[in-house]
């Protein structure tokens, strides 16, 4: 893989509640938004639709669910300097919308999801990768919080996604990928410093 020597390519990850999109915009603040640009792991859903025509379910944290292929594909196209169109998943018919989200190449581009570090074809493109290792009661409290306040779902409902679908597959995917990561952190004030040392270190270049 040749990189263009201006970009800069940071993978933030870590289970679902671990604060990791949290990080990845506040890193982008600290970099500042002019020269820096989030992908998210959840644009790149495949179209599961056919699953809900019946009774299908989903299992939307195994890496089967996302399209890695393109998704590394794009990172390729902007650490060469080139555009790209973002998919735009539509959760209420789980399709992609025929609309796309056109990102123009930056000098640092922060990376935001589960299972990116689980995947070997897209690690070679990360020049930093940092994961936050939150306890599981600690990202149970905050998807429960988050699923009911936000997205009107009934707790017992959370319980059993959690539990059938988020638990095993952050035990067998997200949290083995820690191994590959240049940064782990373990509390809010741990990850604050990382970010901030990291912007520093970045900027100083």
């Amino acid at each position: 893989m040749k990189k263009s020597a201006g970009t800069t390519i940071i993978a933030i990850t870590g289970g679902s509640g671990s604060g990791k999109t949290t990080a990845a915009r506040r890193l982008w603040e600290l970099i500042g938004k002019e020269n820096c640009q989030i992908i998210s792991q959840d644009s790149y859903y495949h179209d599961h639709s056919a699953q809900f025509k019946g009774d299908g379910t989903v299992n939307f944290d195994h890496p089967n669910a996302i399209d890695f292929k393109l998704m590394a594909d794009h990172l390729k196209k902007l650490s060469q300097n080139q555009p790209i169109e973002i998919p735009i998943y539509d959760f209420v018919t789980h399709t992609r919308k025929e609309k796309t989200i056109r990102v123009e190449p930056f000098p640092y581009i922060i990376v935001d999801g589960i299972l990116i570090l689980s995947q070997e074809i897209l690690r070679p493109f990360f020049d930093f990768s940092i994961f936050i290792d939150i306890s599981e009661e600690t990202r149970y409290a905050r998807r429960l919080k988050r699923d009911v306040e936000e997205r009107g779902r009934h707790p017992d409902g959370v319980k059993i996604q959690f539990d059938s679908f988020v638990k095993p597959m952050h035990e067998t995917f997200v949290q083995p990928s820690k191994h590959f990561a240049t940064h782990v952190s373990y509390d809010n004030q741990s990850l604050n410093e990382m970010l901030a040392d990291l912007t520093k270190n970045l900027l100083s270049k």
